[in-house]
């Protein structure tokens, strides 16, 4: 299963860089076939994933849900704050977004933590502080063995999970997940290669213009 959610995000990766000269970024993950009459004629519409509701309490306890997304494009990924390995250069990459797209209403961050047992709110918000990170457009969120997990494999296409063989004993990917205001995932990078974060924020900036244009 682990290999699996490896393999296929590797895909998502392959197919969002092999798209960069398009005018949009492509839409990621599972898709399924739709019927539909119209005027006599069957018409096949493609329906694709989308990130499921959600609730979790982030750094300052306050209890954050998918509806604190709505009209907004957001990055995704999974960490733990005592983490050793890639943690640190995930989040010191993840600070360059944040700083770009600082007070940008259209745009938010949201980490999960992965360690159920000792990341609650007040751990989150000290790590926070420590990052330099003020206000909400950065969530660092807690919740439920089973609703970080889940959403993490099921939605994200995020392999994180508990492993007593671990040091640690706690494994996760290292992967910005890009989500648009329909909960679509359109992009996937790795949180610990400068030159992805990279593409990542260009692919933020064509993404919003994407959004604005459908607004008009």
């Amino acid at each position: 299963m682990k290999k699996l959610l490896y393999i296929a995000l590797s895909i998502l990766v392959i197919q969002s860089c092999t798209n960069q000269s398009d005018t949009k970024l492509p839409i990621l993950g599972n898709r399924e076939p739709v019927e539909r009459t119209v005027d006599g004629k069957t018409i096949v519409d493609t329906i694709y994933q989308t990130i499921s509701p959600f609730s979790y309490f982030n750094q300052d306890s306050i209890l954050v849900t998918d509806k604190d997304f709505d009209g907004k494009i957001y990055v995704a990924d999974f960490f733990f704050t005592s983490c050793n390995t890639i943690c640190p250069i995930m989040h010191r990459n993840m600070l360059d977004v944040y700083k770009k797209f600082k007070d940008n209403p259209k745009v938010k961050l949201l980490s999960h933590s992965i360690d159920i047992k000792y990341d609650l709110p007040s751990r989150l918000k000290t790590y926070a502080t420590k990052l330099g990170v003020e206000g909400n457009q950065w969530e660092f969120v807690h919740g439920s063995r089973d609703s970080i997990f889940n959403i993490a494999a099921k939605n994200y296409l995020v392999s994180a999970f508990e492993d007593s063989s671990d040091p640690q004993g706690l494994v996760h990917q290292g992967w910005f997940i890009l989500v648009d205001t329909k909960k679509q995932l359109r992009g996937a990078y790795d949180g610990t290669k400068a030159d992805q974060v990279k593409q990542l924020m260009e692919d933020m900036d064509k993404l919003l213009r994407e959004e604005a244009a459908n607004e008009k």
